[in-house]
């Protein structure tokens, strides 16, 4: 017996559950314990990443629980399923970051053909780690199904003598061991006590980032982000997301009705306020793709150049996840932009209404440390701002929060390497000078292959004293724990034969994050002549198997590096078949 608020005559999950001819299929759920009743009610993928590669996913599976139990609650039948992760913190530094930004197309890959392939009507996905929110919320707007997503919350800080203590203070902490201000005894009880609990890492890295893009673009219900994983508390948004798809469902609303342009600029403007990471310039324009939005990098930047930031968070501030959530959260940051005329109202969320009703009831006031007022920001121009030049005609992206206007203009030599690997040995030994610029190139999406982190890197030359002594550029791309003047996703990349494939020892290069410049003191002529001469992109060893493919497919920085031609080629509509 059908339940009367569904028309299953128009939801994809009647091509398994209706009618004589689906019998077999019937039959399998049968097998499984599935109710008559059960079967003919609406079907809903919980989509979660859970996995024992790193703290930040090993909770989701206990909260999907609860998103199923508030999928029933709603009347629906949930249906459990996961996907891949990789963790970035263990892939950093060696080969295994290849398959970072890889797998966030991955992702929505599996979870689109997991819910083509049984016909379910809509989804809940739960991520924890830095690609895997992306790549979910990708998902999601690729299907266009009623969809909600879950954050499955971040890490608690670690304490070391009376201290706060995050994975980014260890990442530093190789810097200092090897220019011999730390011991080895220091290092190993830093270790182990930098990551207490469950979750995703606390500062505004990348995970946190897109956390508060979810809430910011709509499809996470508001303030479900930030209690931290070892919450129990996390259960009851688990519970309202499963009984908010069901309302989607009822009053089908869909993943691309919630994710407009305006929602789109929404996301931005609390990237930038909040002194994100970089790498939401990459992952809002490849969200926008799954939509048919043109919204590239340029587009993200404009937003973050006039947007204050006002959100005290590491890396570039002092505070982590927890103290924003206990400070009010996402609510809080949005009802400040809001006030400031810097945020659409009339965007539709994952509750089904828009989002200037749900801010409407949120009560919190900024707390003046965390989250400070708007009209008296940390800087009056956001945490994270865009670069163009005749190095990046294609732009590039850096994180500038925590850094003084003076300290966002920099010229030196060019100190070229082929490779993270190259640059890493080289700061370990200490073969630059203060005053360079650190040029790593054929570290790009296809070039690379898979644009690799450089957390490394810039983590040993922080943890050296040297992180606002030199620059560094790359056509790869950097954690959200990084800080200093480390500009990334410099565009064309050099696989493509962008200007950075170009560059010498020695050239005079020019960052200017006040003005927006990335340039290199060459002619045209000159340029134009080392292209002539460019011998190519240097080879990769990797010819066959995930990397091959995704590096024949992967397009540019500048529009998300995405692998496929988006939602302007589409033709067949999911949810309609």
């Amino acid at each position: 017996m059908q339940n009367s608020r569904f028309d299953k005559s128009k939801l994809p999950s009647r091509h398994v559950t209706e009618g004589p001819q689906r019998a077999p299929h019937r039959s399998y759920f049968y097998a499984m314990g599935i109710s008559e009743e059960e079967i003919h009610q609406p079907w809903v993928g919980v989509a979660t990443c859970w996995n024992e590669a790193a703290p930040c996913n090993i909770a989701l599976n206990r909260q999907a629980q609860s998103v199923k139990m508030g999928v029933k609650k709603g009347g629906g039948t949930p249906r459990e399923f996961t996907t891949i992760t990789v963790t970035d913190g263990i892939a950093m530094g060696h080969e295994g970051m290849r398959s970072s930004l890889a797998s966030r197309d991955a992702i929505a890959d599996t979870v689109e053909l997991t819910m083509r392939g049984h016909c379910y009507d809509a989804l809940v996905g739960l991520a924890g780690c830095d690609k895997s929110l992306p790549g979910m919320m990708m998902a999601m707007v690729r299907l266009n199904v009623p969809s909600v997503f879950v954050y499955g919350g971040s890490i608690l800080p670690g304490k070391l003598n009376g201290k706060d203590v995050v994975v980014q203070d260890v990442f530093e902490a190789v810097g200092k061991h090897a220019a011999g201000t730390m011991s080895d005894a220091e290092l190993q009880i830093l270790e182990r006590v930098a990551c207490p609990s469950a979750g995703a890492c606390g500062g505004q890295y990348t995970a946190n980032t897109m956390a508060c893009v979810s809430e910011a673009i709509g499809l996470a219900l508001l303030n479900s982000s930030g209690a931290p994983a070892p919450y129990e508390s996390r259960d009851q948004y688990g519970d309202f997301s499963g009984q908010a798809v069901m309302h989607l469902i009822e009053k089908n609303i869909r993943a691309r009705d919630v994710v407009t342009r305006k929602a789109l600029e929404n996301a931005a403007r609390v990237v930038a306020c909040t002194g994100g990471s970089t790498n939401g310039g990459l992952h809002l324009p490849a969200i926008a793709h799954e939509a048919g939005i043109e919204f590239d990098l340029f587009d993200v930047c404009d937003i973050f150049r006039d947007t204050p930031y006002f959100v005290n968070l590491r890396p570039g501030g002092d505070y982590v996840a927890k103290d924003l959530f206990e400070a009010g959260g996402v609510p809080v940051v949005m009802k400040e932009l809001a006030r400031a005329g810097l945020l659409h109202l009339d965007c539709l969320t994952a509750s089904g209404e828009e989002l200037g009703d749900a801010l409407g009831r949120i009560t919190h006031e900024p707390d003046g440390k965390v989250i400070h007022f708007i009209d008296k920001p940390i800087t009056k121009t956001g945490g994270v701002v865009g670069l163009k030049g005749n190095l990046a005609p294609e732009g590039a992206i850096v994180k500038v929060a925590g850094m003084s206007e003076a300290e966002q203009v920099f010229k030196g030599p060019a100190r070229v390497f082929e490779c993270e690997e190259e640059a890493f040995e080289a700061v370990q030994r200490r073969e630059y000078k203060e005053g360079d610029v650190i040029v790593i190139r054929n570290e790009g999406p296809a070039g690379g292959p898979g644009m690799r982190e450089m957390l490394s890197t810039t983590a040993a030359l922080s943890g050296q004293g040297m992180g606002k002594k030199v620059a560094l550029i790359t056509d790869g791309r950097f954690s959200g724990a990084t800080r200093g003047f480390c500009v990334g996703h410099v565009g064309p990349e050099s696989a493509h034969g962008g200007p950075i494939a170009l560059l010498q020892d020695g050239d005079m290069i020019t960052l200017n994050a006040v003005t927006g410049e990335l340039s290199v003191d060459l002619t045209d002529a000159e340029l134009d002549a080392r292209r002539q001469a460019w011998k190519g992109p240097k080879p990769t060893e990797y010819e066959s198997g995930a990397l091959w493919k995704y590096a024949r497919l992967v397009g540019g920085a500048r529009f998300g590096a995405t692998t496929h031609p988006g939602a302007k080629a589409e033709k067949h509509v999911y949810m309609d078949q």
